[in-house]
């Protein structure tokens, strides 16, 4: 008789020299194993964390990781104690990644499910191509700003905004914001001009659902990074939304 050996529910790897390969391979045995929550520490770098996982895990990282984090991951939770590289939540398709810190460039990209929280700044092209799929619908809260092409080619789910870097009276650097936008939509509280946006943008207030999507993604915000949704949400907020549903649907008629 083999006698049968009870598998730990939480593991804690120190990743200081491990190459990346290395690491998702012994994460996918763990989780294979059936480990429930993994705990990452001195992470630098190493890319495509929590890619093609066999079932949804929770994740924490300490330190920063590489490019493709949570890349296509369909339901583990992943939280960061530091920054995130570029291209994180690539393709999500559900599950949940906190960050502590900023993220870089391309955040989102793709996603079509899921929910995204980055305490401060994300880098360019943020939520780039995000879309809906049947019931999913993906959704980026930015505490800070972003740079140029935010929501660009936005297909579906919700970008939320919050300017809470911003001093009084100074506005958002992005330019080309929601540039062939044609569905979904950006609230953005902070100041900005009409040349900052795509010519695919409309600028409307937001109504009684408006308010009360973003209440609740505030709100999960603030309970991630212990601020005060109240005075979050008294700040004034613009919804941006497509104007067209095929904003370049002449280029490619004949």
């Amino acid at each position: 008789m083999t006698e049968s050996v009870a598998t730990p529910k939480m593991v804690k790897i120190d990743t200081t020299g491990i190459y990346y390969r290395d690491l998702n391979a012994k994460l996918r045995q763990l989780v294979d194993e059936g480990v429930e929550r993994i705990e990452l520490t001195n992470v630098c770098g190493q890319r495509y964390i929590a890619t093609d996982l066999s079932r949804p895990v929770d994740i924490k990282i300490y330190g920063t990781p590489g490019n493709d984090l949570g890349a296509f991951m369909n339901g583990s939770r992943i939280e960061v104690f530091g920054n995130a590289q570029d291209c994180m939540a690539n393709t999500l398709n559900a599950g949940e990644i906190i960050v502590h810190g900023h993220a870089g460039d391309i955040c989102g990209m793709a996603a079509r499910g899921g929910k995204i929280f980055v305490r401060d700044y994300v880098g360019y092209r943020a939520g780039i191509h995000m879309k809906e799929y049947q019931e999913k619908k993906p959704m980026m809260v930015v505490g800070d700003t972003g740079q140029d092409f935010m929501g660009e080619y936005m297909a579906g789910g919700v970008l939320v905004v919050l300017g809470l870097g911003l001093k009084d009276g100074e506005k958002h650097k992005a330019n080309f914001i929601g540039t062939g936008i044609h569905g979904g939509v950006i609230y953005i509280s902070g100041a900005f001009e009409p040349h900052q946006l795509g010519k695919e943008v409309g600028v409307a207030e937001l109504n009684e659902n408006d308010q009360a999507v973003l209440t609740g993604l505030v709100n999960e915000y603030c309970a991630h990074f212990n601020c005060d949704a109240i005075e979050i949400l008294k700040k004034p907020f613009k919804k941006l939304y497509p104007k067209f549903l095929r904003p370049y649907g002449r280029l490619y008629s004949y």
